[in-house]
């Protein structure tokens, strides 16, 4: 299912969470809301829910205004960062509550637990409480819950805010591979820019209440429309009058046409790659990103100094 959000305005008191905001989100595509706290992405998530209603605009449902629906109208599943499990029910019963809410047949909830259980990969705990799964665990349960409808969206809000790097990292992948098996058109809000770039087809860049380029991470990532995009999509460094990914700046040992004499502060290999922390003489701290063969062939070390220049510099009105 398509959605298309058209001029929509939100405010709470003075404070302008929403201005003039369009998105369009094609049916079954995989979205990231990215930005800071405060840019209101959660605030648009819950307007696309029908939790909140804007004061200006509206909001369409392949192609159809559903503004005024209330959230039960709009077949919409959602997904807090923090789990909101029923405590008291075993992990079979949470995942069939919104199909028993719905009266749906007995034999028809039985077979729709069982199935997405397995698509979760929690068929060998349908029998416990929440309190004895891992975060983990209960977050791809809280998927099965919202998934147990069938809803014609999955609107996820910082779904895994609250677990450790690692699980985080699990639990995109396996994110990826569960929508490429429900193909069910999927919203997500997250701050982490490496989260959004892992897991979305199309990443929306929001900024206080409005959106600053929406694009693929790839497009994002190479061709950023504004600073603010090039400064929080990935890593970027002020070098002469733009900017810079670090993978473009190099270090050559002597200066030559637009390089900047700085001395290396901290040396880090990271596998393949290295990364180099330099201070120069005028300006903000550099990053450049180079090979470990290229680190080896320049024989870097702490406190040298050195001398950087920018393959490609972007500057922004």
């Amino acid at each position: 299912m398509s959605i298309a959000i058209r001029n929509v305005t939100k405010r709470f008191g003075d404070f302008v969470a929403l201005e003039d905001l369009s998105l369009e989100v094609e049916g079954g595509s995989l979205t990231a809301l990215l930005g800071p706290s405060g840019s209101g992405k959660s605030t648009l998530l819950r307007i696309i829910a029908g939790l909140e209603r804007p004061d200006r605009g509206a909001v369409e449902l392949s192609g159809e205004d559903a503004t005024a629906l209330t959230p039960q109208k709009r077949n919409v599943g959602f997904v807090f960062q923090h789990y909101a499990a029923f405590k008291h029910m075993t992990v079979r019963d949470n995942v069939a509550f919104g199909l028993a809410v719905r009266r749906r047949p007995r034999a028809e909830i039985h077979e729709r637990v069982d199935e997405l259980l397995h698509l979760v990969q929690l068929e060998a705990f349908g029998g416990r409480y929440p309190a004895q799964l891992s975060g983990g665990q209960r977050q791809r349960m809280a998927l099965a819950r919202a998934l147990a409808p069938e809803p014609r969206v999955l609107l996820l809000d910082e779904p895994f805010g609250a677990l450790d790097a690692r699980v985080r990292a699990e639990l995109r992948e396996w994110l990826r591979r569960l929508h490429q098996n429900v193909n069910v058109t999927t919203i997500f809000v997250t701050h982490d820019q490496a989260e959004a770039m892992d897991v979305a087809s199309q990443i929306a860049v929001m900024k206080q209440g409005s959106i600053e380029q929406i694009g693929t991470p790839t497009e994002l990532y190479d061709e950023p429309a504004t600073e603010f995009v090039m400064r929080f999509v990935g890593e970027a460094s002020a070098f002469g009058d733009g900017w810079a990914r670090p993978h473009e700046l190099d270090i050559v040992p002597a200066p030559d046409n637009g390089s900047v004499e700085a001395m290396i502060e901290r040396i880090t290999t990271l596998g393949f790659d290295a990364k180099v922390e330099l201070l120069p003489a005028e300006g903000d701290p550099l990053t450049v990103q180079l090979t470990r063969e290229r680190l080896d062939l320049l024989e870097l070390e702490r406190g040298q100094i050195v001398w950087v220049r920018a393959a490609r510099e972007r500057t922004f009105a």
